[in-house]
């Protein structure tokens, strides 16, 4: 496994122009995004179509071809995969949706999906309306959320891609779960 300052020498070096780099960093690179698949189908439905390789070669795919992408390192690589792979997975869902017409998608426990106990169920999309609706009124918990629950980023990477304190992201994270929680558990049970 490639070390974290390799990794992100490597995508410096990729950013620069070194098609070489894209090579040595291709492994390290597709177990992160490996790791961060089986993070997000974790908390999908058991028969979800989607599979976790081929989420991973569309986030692949994808980002390889982001040429005007600033790489600063590893958790930023972190932070834009796992914003293209909410993007992957919300765009599923809707497609999934729009099929059945009327059918249901597939309900997280909440618990699950923000880290606090209840038993209410939710579904994908509507946690990325909520999500969304807390980004229009706080960008910075809208990210952390984001980084750490669709990205599965730690508290000190969710801060290095954000440029905060990791007490600042603890802060956020917190907030932002009970503000979620109360969203989430309002619109079920309206």
């Amino acid at each position: 496994m490639t070390a974290p300052q390799d990794l992100t020498q490597l995508l410096i070096n990729w950013r620069n122009g070194d098609k070489a780099a894209l090579d040595q960093m291709t492994p390290a690179l597709y177990e992160e995004l490996r790791r961060l698949a089986r993070f997000f189908l974790a908390n999908e439905r058991p028969d979800h179509t989607l599979q976790p390789t081929a989420l991973v070669h569309e986030a692949y795919i994808r980002l390889i071809s982001q040429h005007a992408v600033d790489w600063r390192n590893r958790a930023h690589f972190l932070g834009v995969a796992a914003t293209m792979m909410r993007r992957i997975l919300i765009n599923h869902a809707q497609a999934r949706l729009a099929a059945k017409r009327k059918g249901q998608t597939q309900a997280v426990a909440l618990d699950d999906a923000l880290g606090v106990s209840t038993t209410s169920r939710i579904d994908v999309l509507e946690l990325n309306q909520v999500l969304e609706q807390l980004t229009e009124l706080d960008p910075q918990q809208g990210r952390v959320v984001e980084l750490r629950y669709f990205g599965g980023l730690t508290i000190e990477e969710t801060a290095e891609v954000i440029g905060i304190s990791p007490a600042t992201v603890k802060r956020e994270w917190s907030t932002a779960r009970l503000w979620l929680l109360q969203k989430m558990e309002g619109t079920s049970s309206a």
